[in-house]
């Protein structure tokens, strides 16, 4: 009987007594783990690109401002900047330069905007036909495109002038609102704004807001407005600010047409004036940034929840678990 009694194994001198109060549980087994993970690191390479991209775009128009009001001799003047508003066309031009900026704006994304989604939700295998022809105006240079645009508006009153498109062609060419260059600066921003609406669109599943949307009985312009647009509010921001962008800095077409927004404005003021000139490209620089922040304010604003879409709380909480 003796040998047959099992001999109790000897303890570890390090083991923990049973009993004692010891976690064995899954807590005690990630202390160790988290213990291992090496402490983060400050990433001085990113300080570093960040203040040398910073140098890069802030020291030219530190330059420049320093050129408009050092004047040798003188010393600090700021008369650059208050000959402004009393210069003769800045108004006007920055005017019309802001009333073209927002007919392109609404111009594109009017033509834009349906025609991706019905790409989207009908017919995806049309999507390579529709990203070729938005991308077309990269490979067009704009000199090309304002040749062919004067030989058409050459054309157009010499053979159309017993015919009601006489006065249309007459219409866009009106100095005070030329209407030419809004088309123009559509085809021009087409590439940019395809690209900024075909990257929101592929981060909303658009086919199945679509089909939730349609089934809690939703019109089509319903649809469009309330349930897709909202989910595409960055990128129709990103779109809009590319545009006014473009709009504020284009001078090719303008001049060769023969029209003076606000950059053929700063052009033809820089012979007799220099540092009014240099002044003016500053302010415009501001005015682009200023309203690049709005845009991406709106772009990033919540959606507000009108008092309508509490009536039916059945419906949302359906829809919802669908999207």
């Amino acid at each position: 009987m003796a040998a047959m009694t099992p001999t109790p194994a000897p303890h570890a001198p390090d083991a923990p007594a049973a009993g004692a109060g010891t976690d064995t549980g899954p807590a005690a087994a990630a202390q160790p783990r988290a213990a291992r993970r090496p402490r983060p690191r400050p990433r001085v390479w990113r300080g570093a690109v960040l203040a040398l991209a910073g140098a890069y775009f802030l020291l030219p128009l530190l330059a420049s401002f320093v050129f408009t009001v050092h004047v040798p001799g003188q010393g600090i003047s700021f008369e650059a900047y208050t000959q402004l508003l009393s210069a003769d066309g800045f108004t006007k031009s920055l005017l019309l330069s802001l009333g073209l900026a927002a007919a392109t704006i609404a111009l594109t994304l009017l033509l834009a905007v349906p025609a991706l989604v019905a790409v989207r939700i009908g017919s995806p295998r049309l999507r390579p036909v529709v990203e070729v022809m938005c991308m077309m105006p990269l490979v067009v240079p704009p000199i090309a495109l304002v040749t062919g645009i004067t030989t058409v508006l050459r054309w157009g009153p010499d053979h159309l002038s017993r015919t009601p498109l006489y006065q249309t062609f007459l219409a866009v060419q009106n100095p005070d609102f030329p209407f030419v260059l809004v088309l123009a600066y559509t085809v021009l921003a087409l590439p940019f704004v395809y690209r900024s609406l075909d990257a929101g669109l592929r981060a909303v599943d658009v086919p199945t807001l679509v089909e939730a949307a349609r089934s809690c009985g939703a019109s089509w312009p319903y649809v469009v407005l309330r349930v897709l647009l909202p989910n595409l509010r960055a990128a129709l921001a990103g779109a809009a600010f590319l545009t006014l962008a473009l709009v504020l800095g284009e001078f090719t077409i303008a001049s060769l047409l023969g029209f003076q927004p606000f950059a053929v404005w700063i052009v033809s003021i820089s012979g007799a004036h220099a540092r009014m000139s240099v002044a003016v490209s500053v302010l415009s620089l501001l005015i682009t940034w200023l309203l690049l922040l709005l845009l991406s304010r709106a772009g990033t604003a919540p959606a507000t929840v009108s008092s309508g879409s509490s009536r039916h709380p059945r419906t949302s909480r359906t829809s919802g678990k669908e999207s």
